[in-house]
C-alpha cells in the first residue's frame, strides 16, 4: 500500500469518527397558545338567549341559523335552532346521530350530559377528541318548545394536535353559552 493510499484512509477516518455526533431525542413538549381572557356579552333571538365571548364574531343566518366565528383561531361555532312540535325524539337522534358521524376518524367522543332544572335547559355535549372534522357537538332543549344545536369547526384540515390549544378554549365557551342560555316564551 502506498504512501498515498494511508494518507487518505487516515483523513477518511478522522473526518467519519471525528464529525459523529450522538442524536439525542427531542423531549416531548405541547404547543403553549394563550388566549385573552374570555370578555362576555349578551345575544338575543325571539326564542332564546345566550353570553357569548366577545372575541367571536356573530352572524344571523335566517332566524334559525347563528355563526359564532372566531378569526384568531380559524374556527366556528354554527348554530341551529327548530321549534319542538311532537318531533323531539327525531331531534334528539338527528344530533346524536350527527355527533357520532366523526366516530370513524375520532379516537374518542366524551358525552357530557347537561342538567339547569331552573333554566329549563337540558342537552348534551359531545367533545371529540383527534382528528375528526369537528371537534365538538352539542345540543340543548326545553323538551317541549325548543331545539337548539351546535357544532364546532376549524377551517383548516383536521390536525388534533395543532387545533387542540383552540379546541379547549372554544369548547370551554360552549360550555358556557349552554350554562348562560335563556329561553324565551317558555310557560
Amino acid at each position: 500500500m502506498s504512501n498515498k493510499a494511508i494518507v487518505l484512509i487516515l483523513i477518511y477516518s478522522i473526518i467519519t469518527v471525528g464529525c459523529k455526533q450522538e442524536v439525542l431525542p427531542k423531549p416531548k413538549a405541547m404547543l403553549r397558545l394563550e388566549y385573552p381572557k374570555n370578555k362576555t356579552e349578551t345575544f338575543e333571538t325571539e326564542n332564546f338567549k345566550f353570553n357569548y365571548n366577545s372575541l367571536s364574531k356573530i352572524k344571523e343566518g335566517n332566524s334559525t341559523s347563528i355563526t359564532l366565528s372566531y378569526p384568531q383561531m380559524n374556527g366556528t361555532i354554527f348554530l341551529s335552532y327548530k321549534p319542538v312540535t311532537a318531533n323531539l325524539n327525531q331531534l334528539l337522534s338527528d344530533a346524536q346521530k350527527l355527533s357520532y358521524e366523526h366516530a370513524a376518524k375520532a379516537d374518542d367522543i366524551l358525552e357530557q350530559p347537561f342538567i339547569n332544572e331552573e333554566g329549563n335547559v337540558f342537552g348534551m355535549l359531545y367533545e371529540v377528541k383527534g382528528d375528526a372534522a369537528s371537534q365538538a357537538q352539542f345540543y340543548v332543549t326545553d323538551s317541549t318548545k325548543h331545539f337548539l344545536t351546535g357544532s364546532l369547526y376549524f377551517n383548516t384540515k383536521p390536525n388534533y394536535d395543532s387545533i387542540y390549544p383552540a379546541a379547549i378554549y372554544l369548547q370551554d365557551d360552549i360550555r358556557k353559552l349552554m350554562e348562560s342560555l335563556r329561553w324565551k316564551n317558555n310557560n
